[in-house]
């Protein structure tokens, strides 16, 4: 038997991704830098996890329980998110709160980069509701031909 668990990474300022100009893939597009890393929340909650998975396994009846922390790197299975903030201000954020980017009213992201945090539930139904307010914001923005 396995178990596992996730937990969430916290929104730090300084984990980010940019473009690299300098090394394309073999299309010929900019690959991505990131900077990313767990820190003393993560480690002391992956810690915690998995102290309680023990727990919880062996209160139930289960024999010989061992446990191991493989310890992945950031985005390795689950939802990261915050790859472009949503926020009212282009200084700060990426998006706007329809999910357009500012800097190209044309262009909407509808994945979980808009949002700087999540927990551990699958988050794919806010992404849908995401996605439908920001066609209906498009469709109206093509309506008044803003876009």
């Amino acid at each position: 038997m396995w178990i596992g668990a996730w937990g969430e990474h916290l929104p730090y300022e300084d984990n980010t991704v940019r473009l690299n100009k300098t090394k394309t893939d073999k299309w010929g597009n900019p690959t991505l830098d990131i900077d990313c890393t767990f820190r003393d929340n993560e480690l002391a909650m992956r810690k915690d996890m998995l102290e309680n998975a023990r727990e919880m396994l062996e209160i139930a009846g289960f024999k010989n329980v061992g446990a191991s922390d493989d310890m992945p790197p950031p985005g390795h299975c689950i939802h990261e998110m915050g790859t472009a903030r949503m926020g009212r201000d282009p200084k700060t954020s990426v998006l706007n709160g329809f999910n357009q980017v500012h800097a190209a009213k044309n262009v909407y992201i509808t994945d979980g980069a808009c949002m700087t945090s999540s927990a551990c539930q699958n988050p794919s139904i806010t992404y849908m509701a995401l996605t439908a307010r920001a066609v209906d914001h498009a469709v109206n923005e093509l309506k008044k031909q803003n876009i």
